[in-house]
């Protein structure tokens, strides 16, 4: 039996894409477990890098965005934060941590706002 070469190169394409696709999402857990790791150190503008990273390389990875949200917002910059949870919720509207993390987000906020708004 004789397989013609466009279905083995096509195969082989198929296999390489796979592989590259299991590659970035290994990698990308590996930042986030990485970012984690510096957070609790206190070390938040390293965490946001490798938190992004992620997020470049699994643009699907829904607690990479949640951990870039809380990064943010712990450093202050609370667009990007909002943005971040956005993109998590978007991602998987059914994440109970991340609705909880965003709606405590939203409560503080929200509250702060209002104060300064006084």
């Amino acid at each position: 039996m004789k397989v013609p070469v466009v279905a083995l190169v096509a195969l082989a394409a198929a296999v390489s894409a796979s592989s590259a696709f299991a590659d970035a999402k290994s990698e990308a857990k590996s930042q986030v477990e990485f970012g984690i790791n510096v957070a609790q150190r206190g070390l938040w503008r390293e965490a946001i890098y490798r938190w992004q990273k992620a997020t470049e390389l699994d643009p699907a990875y829904v607690a990479a965005y949640n951990d870039l949200a809380i990064a943010y917002e712990h450093e202050g910059q609370l667009d990007k934060a909002r943005k971040a949870y956005e993109k998590a919720i978007e991602l998987d509207p059914n994440n109970a941590q991340v609705r909880q993390n965003y709606e405590l987000f939203k409560e503080i906020n929200d509250r702060t706002s209002q104060a300064k708004e006084k």
